[in-house]
């Protein structure tokens, strides 16, 4: 396989096509990442690659970009199919195709994957599209059916193998492989490159050309790092409340576009701080006096791009806040290397939108530390801490400055009206604070609401490493016992089974997929003939069990319950009540319990199943991919 050296090349020189370059600068790209740079000629030219880097590099612009500018518009069926591990992974890749063709006239992007109608997809795919995104089993579902048409396509990527084979995905992979035409150009992309991996680019992948991108960013431990998930609606609130509680000496925030910067700037001005805008727009000498104002403390608060602020070196930056997240890991680690330097304390602080946790979560395997949940002050917080400053004010008034002419005129004026000179000094407060109330209502004001806060009490995915073996029969984790006997674990019965062709494989990738969970947090899986059972975390939301009730694996919906009979009760993270006596087990069984029939509803085999991207399924159709 041939070796790609570096490029280190803007995106304009990479040879893509106008109207994408026009979407990118809007988007706020400005200089390509090291797996963009290298991935992106080889794919314009229409060769097949294999690129190993971490998640969150920049790899899905590394494979839409290229593949957009080779795209013939003229033609309304599926020219481009990526394959992604979940259907969160699906969605985001759809958006990112979305946004970077937002120029290209009669674009269309569909992502399919299980958990949703059948005849939304079906409308989509109807309609036609260029590009379409999805999860293997549903992309499977949809071949057989013969909605999903493959015979025009042009471009296969694989995105996130390992993590395909991981949760069991691998044989449903290497079948649609074999359905695509002889001359479609293939892409994979891969974290790690276990055996399997290498074993299927071997048979698939003609001469391709391999990148390697090595994950080695780190940040100084210094710095703390915070992240706070929050609503676009609610950030710039979120980060007046952080300005107005966090004690910072100076404060980089970071946002994507040129635009954005010159926009927030102007409304912290509004309200009453010192900011400034810092962009590639703005002229070199403005931006050399906005630094040097920074560096002498004229100025508190920059607002700027990535690559505005690359090399920036001010010692009293003490804050960091990532406004918008970035593109990818590397310039997540530049940005926030502009605090803690010098070995001096840092802060950094990421908002997070629920749609990118995965951003965060390959940002915390990036840095090598955990970003820690944090929340936002009260007003109630926030009062105290305008209290706090308005005596430390006095004080360093008092001790900082010569008042010897005001305290004369003080001193004349309790003696002229008789006043009590604490009145005098409320008065004098009073005057300086202006109309604008120096207290917030704690009912009128409260803090800006984290979106999704109750899932962060469940167990939430982590990107993984390096893995020393393949997805395989689960084990129970480290201290576990049978049935959940081990602290925080709770036993699971599921209604699928040999009978129904279960492997360990399906129901870890269904619940990974479905529930957000990681491995270390699916416990031991009993596969009995016609049900089994599973160890899951005890503290699982009761939204989350019920959404997991609805699952289909295998043809059957799990109707997960607890293996100990008890029931859920109202209530968050759990709370279950014994069911056993009239109607317990002996008795009928609820409605929808129990193993169904192979096959999926009685009389509509195929209908929707949610979660339902799994191996082992019947494949009919003559295989038509080459090997070697």
């Amino acid at each position: 396989m041939n070796q790609v050296q570096t490029n280190s090349a803007d995106f304009r020189a990479l040879g893509l096509i106008e109207p994408v370059l026009t979407a990118l600068n809007e988007a706020g790209y400005e200089v390509p990442t090291p797996i963009q740079a290298q991935s992106i000629p080889p794919l314009l030219a229409g060769q097949d690659l294999l690129g190993q880097a971490q998640t969150g590099t920049g790899k899905t612009a590394a494979f839409a970009l290229p593949l957009l500018s080779r795209l013939d518009l003229s033609r309304k069926d599926t020219q481009i199919l990526v394959l992604a591990p979940t259907r969160e992974l699906a969605i985001q890749v759809a958006e990112a195709f979305q946004t970077y063709a937002r120029h290209l006239p009669d674009f269309h992007v569909v992502p399919i994957y299980g958990g949703q109608s059948y005849s939304v997809q079906l409308r989509q795919l109807r309609r036609g599209a260029q590009v379409v995104v999805g999860t293997p089993g549903r992309v499977m579902d949809h071949m057989r059916r013969g909605t999903l048409n493959l015979e025009g396509l042009t471009a296969l990527v694989l995105d996130e193998a390992d993590e395909m084979l991981r949760m069991g995905f691998i044989d449903d992979v290497e079948w649609v492989l074999e359905q695509t035409p002889q001359s479609c150009q293939l892409a994979l992309f891969s974290a790690t490159m276990p055996d399997v991996i290498r074993r299927v680019a071997r048979k698939h992948l003609k001469s391709p050309h391999e990148v390697r991108i090595a994950a080695t960013t780190t940040t100084a431990n210094t710095i703390r790092q915070r992240y706070w998930r929050v609503s676009g609606l609610h950030k710039l609130d979120a980060l007046t409340r952080l300005l107005e509680h966090e004690d910072f000496e100076a404060m980089m925030v970071f946002v994507r576009t040129k635009t954005e910067t010159v926009e927030i700037a102007e409304k912290l001005t509004a309200r009453g701080y010192a900011a400034e805008a810092l962009n590639g727009d703005i002229p070199q000498k403005l931006r050399e006096r906005t630094v040097d104002r920074l560096k002498r403390a004229q100025l508190d608060i920059v607002v700027a791009t990535d690559v505005a602020a690359r090399g920036l070196d001010v010692e009293r930056i003490s804050h960091v806040v990532n406004y918008d997240i970035p593109h990818d890991t590397e310039s997540y680690v530049h940005r926030i290397g502009r605090t803690g330097r010098a070995g001096r304390k840092g802060e950094a602080i990421l908002f997070v939108a629920p749609r990118e946790q995965r951003m965060l979560q390959a940002i915390e395997r990036a840095t090598r530390q955990p970003i820690e949940p944090m929340h936002m002050p009260s007003a109630r917080d926030v009062n105290e801490r305008r209290i706090e400053r308005f005596k430390q004010t006095i004080t360093d008034t008092l001790v900082g400055e010569d008042l010897s002419f005001f305290q004369n005129l003080v001193a004349e004026y309790v003696q002229e009206h008789d006043a009590d000179p604490r009145e005098v000094a409320s008065a004098l407060a009073h005057m300086a604070q202006g109309d604008s109330p120096f207290l917030l209502d704690e009912r009128s004001n409260p803090a800006p609401r984290a979106m999704d806060a109750e899932r962060e009490r469940a167990p939430m995915a982590r990107e993984r490493g390096p893995r020393e073996r393949d997805a395989g029969p689960r084990r129970a984790p480290r201290g576990a016992g049978r049935g959940g006997e081990d602290t925080g674990m709770q036993s699971y019965r599921v209604n699928v089974g040999q009978v129904h062709g279960l492997k360990p494989g399906n129901l870890v990738g269904a619940i990974a997929n479905e529930a957000g969970l990681d491995n270390q947090h699916i416990g031991r899986i009993n596969i009995g003939p016609e049900s089994s059972t599973v160890d899951l975390p005890a503290d699982l939301p009761r939204e989350l069990l019920q959404h997991l009730k609805q699952v289909w694996v295998c043809g059957q919906r799990l109707n997960l319950a607890p293996a100990d009979g008890r029931e859920e009760v109202g209530g968050f993270g759990g709370g279950f009540r014994d069911r056993r006596g009239p109607g317990g087990p002996g008795g009928k069984p609820p409605r929808g319990a129990g193993p169904r029939k192979p096959g999926g509803r009685p009389g509509k085999p195929g209908m929707d199943r949610p979660g339902m991207d799994r191996p082992g399924m019947d494949r009919p159709g003559k295989p038509r991919r080459r090997g070697m």
